[in-house]
């Protein structure tokens, strides 16, 4: 809790220093996140991708009429997928893991407006996250016949997974005049985010694609 507050403490500062030089706008954004896990000396093979989504509510705050300030806050699904193996020639297995995380985004953004009333925008931040909650998905496909067993568990240091993640930002899109954004982005998890009951050894780090629709104003 407090490392939330004093998150939310610097944004605030930053967005009130910011709103001293002009109005203060706001924004929401949803879309699709394609996570997966990044590992540094683990006995585990690479992972795959899988699919999760975000919803995020963010403040725009000018600091001149190109360089914007973005606090937010945000839901992040992530996870990764573990195993894609086939035992036999008729059966395949594999484990899927979803989060869910509350991230505090501090995004600095330049817009370039365009001939009409649209802007090109780009930006990168820092961010901090907390685990929500997490589950694991074990799946076994034998022919026309399926079998899986779903395990839900706790973040912390002695679990699966950590429960604080840091991080850095990146994204791009366009906004129309009217307020609605098509954007893109990618998170860089910095923070070895496996628990001492992760499925294998060695760091463990969120990598997420992200793309999606907003509005702001």
């Amino acid at each position: 809790m407090k490392k939330i507050l004093l998150t939310l403490g610097a944004a605030f500062l930053l967005t009130a220093g910011a709103y001293a030089q002009g109005g203060l706008g706001y924004g929401l954004k949803a879309g699709v996140n394609i996570p997966s896990y990044s590992y540094g000396g683990s006995d585990l093979s690479d992972s795959k991708s899988t699919v999760n989504f975000h919803v995020t509510g963010y403040l725009d705050a000018p600091v001149t009429s190109n360089f914007y300030i973005q606090p937010g806050v945000s839901l992040q699904g992530k996870g990764a997928k573990f195993a894609d193996y086939k035992p036999s020639a008729n059966s395949t297995y594999e484990v899927k893991e979803n989060t869910m995380w509350l991230e505090v985004p501090v995004n600095f953004v330049l817009k370039f407006p365009t001939a009409g009333e649209g802007k090109f925008f780009v930006g990168a931040g820092p961010y901090v996250a907390f685990g929500l909650s997490g589950k694991d998905k074990y799946e076994l496909k034998n022919g026309d016949a399926s079998t899986s067993v779903t395990n839900e568990f706790k973040f912390g240091k002695d679990e699966r997974l950590k429960g604080t993640d840091f991080g850095v930002n990146f994204l791009a899109g366009y906004q129309l005049g009217s307020g609605i954004s098509i954007n893109a982005g990618y998170g860089l998890g910095l923070t070895n985010i496996a628990g001492s009951k992760f499925f294998g050894k060695g760091d463990v780090k969120n990598r997420v694609w992200s793309v999606g629709l907003g509005f702001g104003i």
